[in-house]
């Protein structure tokens, strides 16, 4: 079942404070299903803030019905979803102004110029055009695409719109950045620089980001790692952390013995 758009829940008064020591995001005991089938089976993991966490799956793992029961475009029917501590059913805006999205689908709208598509995206956070400008040219500067900002969407490569999509996604000052998928379509050397741009704000911007892919060679040896396989999280910790306790030699092997699926299906 969806749920009303959250977009209004974005306009309350002004931010509460968060709970000491609360994680970016906590994940727990979360299931769902699309009728008989079920696509997510007691998930529990978290998120830390100023980190990088990959939720790593293959096709059909039931990554991205996580990632829209986070951002709220399906209700959770079980379980519990909080940002910075702030449950996502019960305080879905406090939640959700705290939360930058990248979907796996491109969203821009192609007929608007680049900082046109950021100034819509912040009029519905309650930001006026001349403050979404500022915050606009800052958020593309940081994915080194200020230079683009006049231009048509529709002019832009498919690494360029995927750099806008994060721009977009900082404008309103989120402390968590869910980016599903992002890499899709791309070749390697576009996958490569979005893959460094998202770690670079990570380090510089302190901001957790839950990154969801199939593709092994974008989780390094220094992240987090969620290993989701037909709805269930296999496992969860520091990447060497879940190579050792698997006896594999690289996050490729453990993948393999966790899921039982041919290392090379994942890179």
């Amino acid at each position: 079942m969806t749920t009303a758009s959250p977009i209004a829940t974005l306009r309350d008064a002004a931010p509460r404070p968060d709970p000491a020591g609360a994680a970016a995001l906590s994940i727990d005991g979360v299931s769902h299903a699309y009728g008989a089938r079920r696509a997510l089976i007691d998930v529990s993991f978290s998120v830390a803030p100023a980190s990088f966490t990959a939720l790593l799956g293959l096709n059909g793992a039931g990554k991205s019905t996580l990632f829209s029961l986070v951002t709220r475009l399906f209700a959770a029917r079980s379980g519990r979803i909080s940002i910075f501590g702030h449950d996502v059913a019960a305080e879905p805006g406090e939640a959700l102004r705290r939360l930058g999205v990248v979907f796996q689908a491109r969203t821009l709208d192609l007929d608007l110029s680049v900082m046109q598509n950021l100034i819509y995206h912040a009029a519905l956070h309650g930001i006026g055009p001349q403050e979404a400008r500022q915050r606009g040219l800052a958020a593309l500067e940081r994915v080194a695409m200020a230079d683009r900002a006049g231009d048509k969407a529709r002019n832009l490569s498919g690494g360029q719109m995927r750099r806008v999509e994060i721009a977009r996604a900082l404008v309103h000052g989120p402390r968590l950045l869910l980016l599903d998928e992002p890499t899709v379509g791309l070749d390697v050397k576009a996958r490569a620089g979005i893959v460094a741009h998202v770690r670079a704000l990570v380090r510089d911007e302190r901001l957790g980001v839950l990154w969801t892919t199939h593709l092994i060679d974008e989780v390094g040896a220094e992240d987090d790692v969620v290993v989701l396989h037909r709805g269930r999280t296999l496992a969860t910790g520091r990447v060497g952390d879940v190579v050792r306790d698997t006896g594999a030699r690289d996050i490729a092997g453990a993948f393999a013995k966790l899921t039982g699926a041919d290392a090379e299906a994942a890179a």
